[in-house]
């Protein structure tokens, strides 16, 4: 069908290739578009990759969505100097993966661009915790310095929120457009 969404159909040849491009532009869309934040923990910046995440979560379904972000998010990661932490942001995509299509059933692109964004704000806290638990900070200090970190999560949120329905709907018109002129 022309209107079949790829969520649908994640084992043909079409999902698999669109997975990988995903990847890549979450990859790079990070690569080129980073503006660096002072914190305490870690290094955040701000950057587009968790929207093309759950863009991508979005457009291709749970698995190759999920995919497509522990490659492009985590492959970042370990290629950029923050291999210590990428299980983290692997896992980060995977519990934002899980919520996102838990919810997807309320099909309002909006609510679950804002339920994304929130629960980025929650996992990069834990993760933020646990990175200064990992170079042997107490707790108590941890979590203090992890909420004095979140400023740039929360940007990144925001434009989660923002930019996701924007994206969702321009790559789906887009998709629908090739398909229609394919006669697919």
């Amino acid at each position: 069908g022309g209107n079949t969404m790829l969520r649908d159909q994640q084992n043909t040849l079409r999902a698999v290739i669109l997975t990988g491009l995903f990847a890549a532009l979450i990859y790079i869309g990070i690569w080129t578009l980073r503006i660096p934040i002072p914190a305490m923990v870690g290094r955040p910046f701000i950057h587009f990759g968790n929207t093309l995440t759950v863009t991508a979560i979005l457009f291709l379904g749970k698995r190759n969505g999920m995919l497509a972000g522990i490659i492009g998010l985590g492959g970042f990661d370990i290629l950029n100097g923050y291999i210590a932490v990428s299980w983290l942001t692997m896992l980060e995509v995977i519990v934002v993966a899980l919520i996102i299509s838990g919810l997807f059933s309320q099909r309002n692109i909006m609510f679950l661009a804002i339920a994304a964004g929130s629960t980025k704000v929650v996992t990069s806290y834990l993760a933020s915790i646990i990175e200064a638990l990992m170079v042997g900070t107490n707790f108590k200090t941890a979590a203090v310095a992890a909420f004095f970190s979140l400023p740039a999560t929360v940007i990144n949120s925001i434009s989660t929120a923002i930019c996701v329905p924007l994206l969702y709907f321009m790559i789906k018109k887009i998709y629908t457009l090739v398909q229609q002129r394919r006669g697919s």
